[in-house]
């Protein structure tokens, strides 16, 4: 097991605002685009598939009995880091590793582990990365080569306020990809975790408010999310980390998945410019619960970047 960093990771007060993300970033821009949400359960299967990552979840997380809360919290965590400011990013990446602190415990292999434990820590920000640029690839506004550079840049720039250290992710976009692709199949494997995930996605658990509707409406929609979720959960998959992660894909599905993909691009030039970025109304609407620490519990990670 690696072991956390020691000493200070934290950026200090002075680069507060050069780290900081504005209006005129992608990640401000193209970061919430609801659209993007449909990436979330990909990014969580990436996440869940470290060993560590995994173990800590499964052991110490409330995704299973409180998913609706959960999502509310990851959302505050992530929308705070983004869009609150040098000041409010600088608060919400200390809160978060202050409560990484004491997640530890034993792996499914036996190995101790520690949930700041550096690669562990820094693979879970970079699904982020991942997952919005290719939610955006398939759902949304395609990256150019430039952009995903810029946009990598800025993402890196982000994980500083979580303690992320220069050192422990690639400096570009290309890096990025070589890096991600040495995890997927060096790195990841089918935890105990992971079927856990598959499970809650499996049996998602609806608002009381549309649960308790009249007639077939809530069991129609409960059918309805499964099969999206498994869909754009499986289908942002390469074929080589499907098989190295045991989930099994057939045409039909693939037609359906590209076909939703063409559909919710071309949906572009007439969506409303407060879905194409919600974090800002999120935010906002948000900001007393935040300022009042209303957010933070140990088993919350801010790096599950939408994860119902």
């Amino acid at each position: 097991m690696s072991q956390p960093p020691r000493g200070r990771v934290l950026p200090p007060d002075d680069d507060w605002q050069t780290l900081a993300v504005d209006e005129t970033s992608l990640s401000w821009r193209r970061g919430s685009d609801i659209r993007v949400f449909a990436a979330a359960g990909y990014a969580l299967v990436l996440q869940v598939a470290h060993p560590t990552v995994g173990a800590g979840v499964s052991q110490l997380s409330q995704y299973r009995e409180d998913p609706i809360g959960r999502f509310q919290r990851t959302s505050d965590f992530t929308n705070q880091i983004i869009y609150g400011g040098p000041e409010g990013a600088a608060r919400m990446g200390k809160a978060v590793r202050d409560l990484h602190k004491h997640v530890k415990g034993v792996r499914d292999d036996g190995e101790r582990y520690h949930a700041l434990e550096p690669e562990a820590y820094a693979w879970v920000h970079a699904t982020g990365a991942e997952a919005i640029v290719k939610g955006h690839s398939h759902y949304g506004i395609p990256f150019s080569a430039s952009e995903r550079e810029d946009f990598w840049d800025e993402w890196r720039r982000i994980g500083r306020f979580l303690g992320i250290r220069w050192r422990d992710l690639p400096e570009t976009w290309a890096g990025f990809e070589a890096y991600r692709d040495e995890m997927l199949v060096g790195r990841l494997e089918h935890t105990v975790c992971l079927d856990e995930v598959w499970e809650s996605m499996e049996n998602p658990i609806l608002p009381r408010r549309v649960r308790e509707l009249p007639g077939p409406g809530p069991e129609l929609l409960r059918r309805l999310v499964v099969r999206g979720t498994r869909l754009h959960t499986v289908g942002l998959m390469s074929p080589r980390l499907r098989a190295h992660l045991g989930f099994s894909w057939s045409r039909a599905q693939e037609a359906e998945f590209q076909l939703n993909g063409a559909l919710a691009r071309a949906a572009t030039p007439v969506m409303p410019e407060a879905l194409r970025c919600t974090g800002p109304g999120y935010a906002e609407r948000r900001a007393d619960a935040i300022a009042a620490g209303r957010t933070a519990s140990l088993e919350t990670s801010p790096h599950l970047v939408a994860s119902a």
